[in-house]
């Protein structure tokens, strides 16, 4: 294997790892917090989305991605306001997310350019590269030691795994549960938005009803694999990475003809479950995660 050969391997593993960092990061923030949210899949297509339209409206790829943000941000308000403040079951909600978003893109993709299944931006929509590397790529790196040390490292990380751990307590010491857990909410919300334009505007340049193909839900199993930690998600999210790069280079190799394409198809997903299967036991949630916190 020449270095332009393992070059292009390292690069390609590493804009397919980035959604799945960036999503699977951000969850890891809400969960520390209490907040379940497995509407990732439905936040990256809806942000992707957003991003798309605005980003080919203006010819301002900045303003996709802040779109594209903002768009998740406001799925994580929602979903917050659902699940802290109405107590609401935060797997229904999740599903409401990725439910209303398989319905919504498709049609919005028709309504918006009159074409159905996918469209394309234009080159000036493009996220640009810096020295010729994706920049949501290189945020993604920063961003991950960066919540870390906010989590592991700070008083307000501390008050807000409190929330996660013992929210009875945490809101006895005068943290204020619920809004910890609604901001948490939406900055993890607005990670898989990120990741939702990284995919639309960066990595992949177009927009489709199947543009996540299930990262939404690995990124869960990152999470749980990770054991509620960023710097072990960002080697689990370069784990599945290359599992789909390992794909691209099957197809073309000689193994495609003695399997097929369709079986090749579902590695990632078979890698999901025997890496999901080996964590179990292993992993400890935070305690109230997915529970509603009610006063007593």
């Amino acid at each position: 294997m020449d270095e332009a050969m393992l070059l292009s391997i390292l690069l390609q593993t590493a804009y397919a790892s980035t959604p799945l960092l960036l999503s699977s990061t951000g969850e890891i923030l809400s969960e520390r917090a209490g907040i379940v949210n497995i509407g990732l899949e439905g936040i990256m297509l809806l942000s992707g989305f957003v991003g798309v339209v605005v980003g080919q409206e203006t010819l301002n790829p900045l303003l996709g991605i802040l779109a594209g943000i903002g768009a998740g941000a406001l799925v994580g308000l929602i979903h917050g306001m659902i699940t802290a403040y109405m107590k609401g079951d935060h797997v229904i909600s999740g599903l409401g997310i990725n439910l209303f978003a398989l319905g919504f893109v498709p049609y919005g993709i028709y309504a918006v350019w009159g074409v159905r299944g996918y469209f394309n931006p234009s080159d000036q929509a493009k996220v640009p590269k810096v020295f010729g590397v994706s920049p949501i790529f290189i945020a993604s790196l920063v961003l991950v030691p960066l919540i870390y040390y906010i989590l592991f490292k700070t008083r307000f990380g501390l008050s807000l795994r409190a929330c996660g751990e013992d929210p009875h307590s945490a809101d006895a010491s005068g943290v204020r549960v619920e809004r910890m857990q609604l901001l948490a909410s939406v900055i993890g919300a607005s990670f898989s938005g990120l990741a939702g334009v990284f995919m639309s505007l960066d990595w992949l340049t177009t927009i489709t009803k199947d543009l996540p193909a299930g990262r939404g839900f690995i990124a869960l199993a990152i999470v749980n694999f990770a054991n509620w930690n960023p710097l072990l998600g960002l080697l689990g999210s370069y784990v599945f990475g290359f599992s789909w790069v390992a794909i691209e280079w099957l197809k073309i190799s000689a193994l495609k003809q003695v399997i097929p394409v369709t079986l090749l198809n579902t590695i990632p997903y078979l890698v999901t479950l025997a890496v999901t299967a080996g964590a179990l036991g292993r992993s400890r949630p935070p305690k109230y995660a997915g529970v509603p916190y009610k006063k007593e």
